[in-house]
């Protein structure tokens, strides 16, 4: 690829003014609270008690210059990448005793590079944290254009294939010829685009998630099992999606309050974070309020709730020949108990060239951060095949 797609990298620092810390407080200070009927509790969405007690946490407690200090211990760089700026960690392996395996990790929504700060020294270092050495990666996360501290596109938003295609540039950039890929959520996308668009540089591709399906023709081509869970993913549309149909259809309407009145961003991004979790209704067994707090306040100092909100409606329009493509790249599957909707064996064998499928015991649609242990020993396990220089093992 062309050296002017991705330009020199740049260190970053996030560095937050405190006059703007002093307007997020004095916002959180002055929320006007709806009504909510007794004893709703999660049922109705958000937990107003719940979440007056985490608002009141962020205007007087949470400690920000310490979140962000940690986040600055990473390595955080910025580049140009096909004309967009791009937030990203680049963490290179620590004392390897093999071949050390590039891995891109895609994040997906209401997240960024967050969801994988607690895997990334466990991925780098492993021998530091009771795995073997061999098994270490050179890890790089990006932001996805709209999403934390990368560019928010002017344009159009960029869909999956799109931001694949910007991986694959990155990872050019950083040097890197042949590379694994791993993701969730939108995450789950953009892995798969990589390895459809690129197998000759994508050695496999580990995803914790087969999206969502879209089916078309004869019903009776399919499994039981295949038919049951799409019966299962309609109706967890039924009952869960509006969120995903606002962000597809008028995401701009929402984006108007959300950006403006941080209560309301942490209400939509918070009933997610319990929704989608192991959690067993405590948000807290899952997310310890700073967790919560520090990628919601992402979202608020970077004001990029609309820009990834909008993505959805991108992804909405990929045409159904793509989706319907099937991934030949060596795939694995690590599937949580607490995600949304998961995938029988069937699908991902019609979808993917699997060659792994584990179901953990615990963990759910954010399992890199809510288990970052047991999510790095399934990475690890997974690419040790793959760690081979040259043609991807079959």
């Amino acid at each position: 690829m062309s050296e002017e797609k991705v330009s020199q990298p740049q260190s970053f620092v996030g560095r937050t003014e405190p006059a703007v810390l002093s307007d997020l407080r004095a916002r959180l200070r002055a929320t006007r609270w709806p009504d909510a009927p007794e004893e709703a509790g999660w049922g109705l969405g958000v937990d107003l008690g719940y979440l007056r007690e985490l608002v009141g946490y962020w205007a007087d407690g949470f400690d920000w210059d310490a979140q962000e200090a940690a986040l600055n211990r990473l390595p955080r760089f910025r580049a140009t990448v096909g004309g967009l700026g791009i937030h990203y960690v680049h963490a290179r392996a620590v004392a390897p005793t093999g071949p050390v395996l590039p891995l891109v990790l895609a994040h997906g929504w209401p997240d960024s590079f967050w969801r994988y700060t607690k895997v990334i020294s466990l991925l780098t270092d492993p021998g530091a944290h009771g795995g073997d050495p061999a098994d270490a990666f050179d890890v790089v996360v990006p932001d996805m254009p709209g999403y934390g501290y990368s560019d928010r596109p002017t344009g159009p938003p960029l869909d999956s294939v799109a931001v694949a295609g910007l991986w694959a540039e990155l990872m050019d950039g950083l040097g890197y010829a042949r590379f694994g890929a791993a993701g969730g959520d939108i995450g789950s996308h953009v892995s798969r685009y990589l390895a459809l668009d690129h197998p000759d540089r994508v050695v496999a591709v580990h995803r914790t998630d087969a999206g969502v399906p879209v089916v078309s023709g004869d019903l009776a081509e399919f499994t039981p099992e295949e038919r049951e869970w799409f019966r299962e993913v309609a109706a967890w549309g039924a009952a869960e999606g509006a969120y995903a149909a606002m962000h597809r259809t008028k995401p701009q309407t929402a984006a108007v309050g959300l950006t403006d009145s941080p209560a309301g961003l942490a209400a939509w991004i918070v009933e997610k974070l319990r929704a989608w979790s192991d959690c067993d209704g405590d948000i807290e067994r899952s997310f310890t309020k700073d967790e919560i707090l520090t990628n919601v306040t992402i979202y608020w100092l970077t004001e990029t709730i609309g820009s990834s909100m909008r993505m959805y409606r991108a992804n909405g329009s990929i045409p159904p020949a793509q989706l319907a493509r099937r991934v030949e790249v060596p795939s694995g599957f690590t599937l949580f108990p607490g995600d949304l909707v998961r995938p029988p064996r069937a699908w991902m064998e019609r979808s993917t060239n699997v060659v792994r499928v584990t179901e953990a015991e615990r963990g759910g649609h954010f399992a890199a951060f809510e288990e970052p242990e047991l999510y790095a020993e399934e990475l690890r396990t997974f690419f040790r095949p793959f760690r081979t220089p040259g043609p991807n093992p079959s």
